[in-house]
């Protein structure tokens, strides 16, 4: 698998973020139902046992979907994260910021890296540092007025847009220089995880597979 191809193929990343180990399977299976076929599941960086959870959440997904699910670790803020995430068999790896020692460790790896960044200094430190997209964290906030602003100068850096991406606004992102766009909670919710409500999971995945076609 190519997996920056696939990533700009599917251009939908759903992203699980504290969805326990036990549920983690049933989430992936319902969201793949759907029609996502990218999934990022986060070390929750506050909790002490955040590296064995993802790790195995990444395995268990892995196992079950196969090739049907490019499963990628999230918020990677350290070498010892990223190293944990290859070792599970992520297929790319993200993180909130730009932090060069832990892009050359992705990269060492062979995981595909997606470091987050907001400021033209930021993209372009990360890009140069060898990020294969860059990741505009929080793009929603910012809007696509900041967007169009910086696509201006730095037209060559593959971004996705994460923060604050729903329904409504995720088909102009793509259709504004971005190759990808990354879901939370308006599509991985816990409470419906928590409720074992996955038919509603799927729903929502096909209403954010339906807005960019």
């Amino acid at each position: 698998m190519n997996v920056v191809s696939f990533i700009t193929e599917h251009r939908l990343v759903a992203i699980a973020r504290k969805v326990e180990t036990k549920d983690i399977v049933d989430t992936a299976l319902a969201l793949n139902k759907g029609g996502i076929c990218l999934l990022e599941i986060t070390f929750n960086q506050a909790s002490p046992t955040c590296i064995k959870d993802t790790v195995a959440s990444i395995i268990a997904v892995k196992k079950a979907l196969g090739n049907k699910m490019c499963v990628g670790a999230g918020t990677v803020t350290t070498e010892a994260q990223a190293q944990a995430a290859a070792a599970a068999g992520a297929d790319f790896s993200l993180a909130p910021n730009t932090d060069i020692a832990v892009i050359s460790e992705m990269k060492r790896l062979g995981m595909v890296a997606v470091p987050g960044a907001l400021t033209p200094s930021e993209i372009l430190s990360a890009w140069n540092a060898g990020a294969d997209i860059v990741k505009l964290f929080p793009a929603g906030n910012f809007g696509l007025s900041y967007v169009k602003a910086i696509r201006g100068p730095i037209n060559h850096v593959p971004l996705m847009a994460v923060g604050g991406i729903n329904e409504k606004n995720v088909k102009e992102f793509l259709d504004n220089g971005f190759c990808s766009c990354g879901i939370g909670s308006n599509i991985v919710r816990n409470d419906l995880i928590h409720e074992g409500k996955f038919e509603e999971l799927t729903s929502l995945a096909k209403s954010f597979v339906q807005a960019i076609q």
